[in-house]
């Protein structure tokens, strides 16, 4: 893949360790699609009982495995899920969608269930043919090897070119019962939000019904996955998968299943803690950057309007250019601002750079020093915020800089 000339400058100096959650189990192994020594395959085993929701990629050239995840989602039933790296099996034409139904019919006799429960994802170089005999007679044997702990393994085999393994654990209590909500993700580049953008899996003991299930992932993604971007490209690929193997309820939570259960929002607020998280360390893992960005927008009609003025912003080469280079050029985000199609008062826009207000009231700040605000740009993590002044709704958006390293490594990714 792409050359990787240095580990991002926001790696944790140590992974999170995600405890076992009862009721799935990992494997890993070095199927040799792409990479050489390394893992590129693995398999995430399900308990019967397991329900899953989830939202994919809304490109018009979605992947093959894309395609058969929306269709098994309308069972929302899960067993065993297989994501390999290396290979996207994206615009392969039959050859792909063969791949996929040879992939789903090893896996659902590997797991002993039915095709309607396989998840299958791939993430990787689009146009190449997927052999899927050089790993479907792999998966028997890596069903018997899952383990319950083997998180981190599962996050470092679907990566591509991220520097680090994303992976993030929350606990919550439900009357007395203790559930785990563990996620892992994918994603460096090709990543704009268009739900979802990147490959996520998420993992929770919780019984909860598969509706209410989908319903709060379909809502979370929109604060969390959707306000994060790297280039602004949307994937062909891009998955988030939310598997519930309901095992709490023999600890005896009483499972959720109505929209007024009161644990139904303390669930949710974990669930949407844990999709934010892996969001941001996507950012902070953008391909070749050195400063992650948090844009801010308020003052805007709706949040739908104040996120696309977001988006606008963190997708703006321009922009993230100058971020790179440390310069406070606000006449950058009053463009991107301009540029993003909706409402926003040229005489009322005000703009900080952090702490710094630059802009005020369509004009240069009376107390804008470029030296402090430049000395502000050195800094790793940068802010900044505009205020449209046409309305009260609010969005946040990250993203990072855009530097000669991300050119570097795209222009090398097939190589």
């Amino acid at each position: 893949m792409g050359k990787i000339t240095a580990v991002s400058p926001f790696a944790p100096q140590a992974l999170a360790k995600l405890p076992a959650i009862d009721g799935v189990r990992f494997a890993t192994a070095e199927a040799g699609i792409r990479y050489q020594n390394r893992t590129d395959l693995m398999v995430a085993v399900m308990e019967p009982g397991t329900v899953v929701a989830g939202v994919l990629t809304q490109s018009k050239t979605c992947s093959a495995p894309v395609l058969r995840c929306r269709e098994n989602l309308t069972h929302g039933k899960a067993r065993i899920l297989v994501v390999n790296s290396g290979n996207a099996n994206a615009f392969t034409g039959m050859k792909g969608r063969e791949a996929v139904d040879a992939t789903v019919a090893s896996a659902a006799a590997a797991a002993g269930c039915k095709p309607a429960e396989v998840y299958v994802s791939s993430t990787g170089v689009i146009g190449e043919p997927m052999d899927a005999g050089k790993f479907t007679h792999l998966l028997g044997g890596l069903v018997k090897k899952t383990k319950a702990n083997a998180f981190e393994a599962a996050a470092r085999a679907i990566m591509t070119t991220d520097t680090y393994p994303k992976v993030v654990t929350r606990k919550v209590d439900l009357d007395g019962v203790k559930v785990t909500i563990n996620g892992m993700c994918k994603g460096a580049g090709m990543i704009a939000p268009d739900m979802a953008t990147m490959l996520s899996y998420i993992f929770t003991d919780t019984a909860i019904s598969q509706k209410l299930l989908q319903a709060l992932v379909s809502e979370h993604v929109e604060t969390t996955f959707n306000c994060m971007t790297i280039d602004g490209d949307t994937s062909t690929s891009d998955t988030c998968l939310v598997f519930a193997t309901g095992k709490a309820a023999e600890k005896g939570q009483e499972p959720i299943t109505r929209k007024t259960d009161k644990r139904l929002a303390i669930f949710g607020a974990a669930l949407h803690d844990v999709m934010r998280d892996l969001a941001i360390q996507i950012a902070k893992d953008g391909e070749g950057l050195s400063k992650f960005v948090t844009f801010e927008i308020t003052g805007a009609e709706s949040f739908k309007a104040a996120r696309t003025i977001a988006r606008a912003c963190g997708n703006s080469p321009i922009l993230k250019t100058a971020i790179a280079g440390e310069d406070p050029n606000w006449g950058r985000v009053v463009m991107a601002v301009g540029k993003s199609g909706e409402a926003a008062d040229r005489d009322k826009l005000t703009i900080w750079f952090g702490p710094h207000c630059v802009a005020r009231n369509g004009e240069r700040s009376e107390e804008y020093d470029e030296k402090t605000v430049a000395q502000y740009m050195k800094g790793r993590e940068i802010v900044i915020r505009a205020d449209v002044g046409v309305g009260q709704a609010s969005a946040t958006v990250w993203t990072c800089d855009l530097t000669h390293d991300y050119v570097s490594i795209n222009a090398d990714y097939r190589s």
